[in-house]
């Protein structure tokens, strides 16, 4: 019997970092909080069927990448920071064939009382 890969994701909600992120001035003078979810999609079958953390994507490494994107870099746009946190995590976890990431900006510089505005960004990984 041939094994058929099963694909699973780990899931990361509502991880809290603060950044230097925004098109105008005072955005980028005085860090801010931002909210990340992310789903990273790979083949869990080696990891279920072993119980070892050696055969998973580690969620600890997740959260440390994305927290690190956040607020190590800084970008002017919303989609700019989206995708360099997915590409962080194709290029430093090598199991993970695709990813998707919201990043939302909980203090928007609008005139409209909203909870957050936020991107979307899904990449998959390339041959």
């Amino acid at each position: 019997m041939t094994r058929v890969p099963s694909t699973g994701r780990i899931e990361i909600r509502d991880l809290r970092a603060f950044g230097l992120h925004g098109v105008l001035p005072h955005e980028r003078e005085r860090a801010q909080p931002f909210s990340v979810d992310l789903d990273a999609y790979f083949d869990v079958s080696p990891a279920s069927a072993s119980d070892a953390l050696a055969d998973t994507v580690d969620y600890g490494a997740l959260v440390q990448q994305v927290a690190e994107v956040v607020s190590g870099t800084s970008f002017s746009l919303l989609e700019a920071l989206a995708a360099a946190v997915a590409r962080r995590v194709l290029d430093d976890e090598p199991r993970v064939a695709r990813v998707e990431v919201v990043v939302r900006k909980m203090r928007p510089p609008v005139d409209v009382d909203v909870g957050s505005v936020g991107v979307r960004v899904v990449d998959v990984r390339r041959p």
